[in-house]
């Protein structure tokens, strides 16, 4: 896999396992990696509160959205391996709910009116 190349959602959690099981010897257990997603998160919270937010970075803070993205990708991928998730057949079931729960819901919104923004 080289940067810019793009995989699928099953390539990757296929790729996260390979290297877990080789170069990082083993998988965390599932709630460390639940803690680490949970870590991910609140860095991609701290980007996005000074980027699109009222506060500021630090001197000498170099965000990385991109990279904590991907780090949550990578977190959500292993603790998918090891509970037996397809994230696949998972986000297309999820879809699927959407578009049949939320068919209307949005569209019937007055909060998301376009006269609102």
């Amino acid at each position: 896999m080289t940067p810019g190349e793009e995989i699928t959602v099953s390539e990757m959690q296929r790729v996260v396992d390979q290297w877990i099981t080789t170069v990082g010897v083993r998988y965390f257990s599932p709630l460390t990696n639940m803690a680490i997603l949970t870590e991910e998160t609140g860095e991609v919270a701290r980007i996005m509160a000074r980027t699109y937010g009222d506060q500021s970075f630090k001197p000498g803070e170099n965000p990385n959205l991109a990279d904590e993205l991907a780090d949550m990708l990578w977190v959500i991928s292993a603790i998918a391996n090891q509970t037996g998730v397809n994230l696949t057949e998972a986000f297309m079931n999820n879809l699927a709910k959407k578009n049949i729960r939320d068919k209307e819901r949005h569209l019937n919104n007055p909060k998301l009116a376009s006269n609102n923004r």
